[in-house]
């Protein structure tokens, strides 16, 4: 049986020092390896995306090459961010499997193999690893993650979200198309629901230091503000919901009002009748603006690059409704 190849994609912002380990470890499959479960493979090329951060990452990305022969480099003009970082990488893989993972060390190469093992058995197209041990932040800091993943779980209306990880493992062919259609401002996760529906989280133990994360509150809220823009109109529709909810009121409110006045004889007041308009008209105003809302969204997705259709490399088993 043919082993099968895996590029591992790294986006690199600080990695000046932790570069090196990282890529010690991942060595150790540079040469054809077997998974717990028999399944051979080899990890062909190792992509290191340098995202102009504020250390000298790309000196150690130039040793790097130089030292391993299937270690390469993909230079980036600016900083551009994790997510496209990473689709730069993907674009450029050539393997089977693509493996993202990030420089910081906290992911491990030695769950790579458990990841493809379970992505080959259940026929997946994208594994993310689940964390068990517990992510290396702040209490604070893991609530609101773990939040902001549930209110966008509901507006996606898909529970993948609640999985969403930087350390995954996506079919080489979704991944290299993904690449090829995303546009700018794409949140990497949600636009791999566009051309993938098979996926599955697979447990890791996450490895903690000391090293201070990368992003602040306001960069985290930017980052899941970017997620829930991405995902489509199911915010916008809230828009929608609000006017209609606005006009039955006012027609209800209107249907106490006459009733009151024709059965019990109470007189009308003048704000009643101003309260009913402008909670009737209001609701026309929110409805039109969620019917513009759509329109504005479907122009989203075009922009953004979201897919018609994708054409596999191979069948996909049908999902069990």
């Amino acid at each position: 049986m043919r082993s099968i190849s895996l590029s591992v994609v790294i986006p690199v912002y600080k990695g000046e020092t932790t570069l090196e380990p990282l890529i010690d470890s991942l060595a150790r499959y540079f040469v054809p390896s077997e998974s717990p479960k028999g399944n051979g493979f080899t990890v062909d090329e190792v992509l290191l995306v340098h995202d102009c951060g504020p250390d000298r990452s790309d000196l150690t990305i130039k040793r790097l090459c130089e030292t391993h022969t299937k270690v390469k480099a993909v230079w980036l003009s600016k900083n551009f961010g994790q997510h496209p970082a990473t689709i730069a990488g993907m674009s450029s893989a050539m393997g089977d499997w693509i493996v993202t993972m990030d420089e910081d060390g906290q992911h491990s190469p030695e769950d790579i193999p458990e990841l493809l093992d379970h992505g080959i058995e259940e026929d997946l197209q994208v594994v993310y690893a689940k964390p068990t041990s517990g992510m290396p932040h702040s209490f604070a800091r893991n609530l609101a993650s773990r939040t902001a993943k549930r209110i966008a779980s509901r507006m996606i209306g898909s529970q993948v979200v609640k999985e969403f990880n930087s350390f995954r493992l996506i079919r080489g062919d979704v991944g290299r198309t993904l690449a090829a259609y995303c546009g700018n401002g794409v949140y990497l996760d949600v636009a791999l629901l566009w051309v993938a529906d098979r996926f599955g989280s697979k447990a890791v133990r996450i490895n903690k230091d000391d090293r201070k994360s990368g992003y602040d509150f306001f960069r985290l809220m930017s980052h899941f503000w970017r997620m829930t823009v991405t995902s489509g109109p199911g915010l916008l529709r809230i828009v929608s919901t609000l006017g209609i909810v606005s006009i039955f009121l006012a027609i209800g409110l209107s249907s106490y009002v006459v009733f009151q006045k024709y059965s019990n004889n109470i007189p009308v007041q003048g704000w009643t009748s101003l309260i009913i308009a402008v909670s009737f008209f209001s609701g026309c105003i929110l409805i039109s603006l969620g019917i513009i809302a759509e329109y504005l969204a479907a122009s989203l997705g075009i922009t953004m690059g979201k897919p018609l259709y994708v054409i596999s490399s191979k069948s996909n088993r049908q999902k069990t409704r």
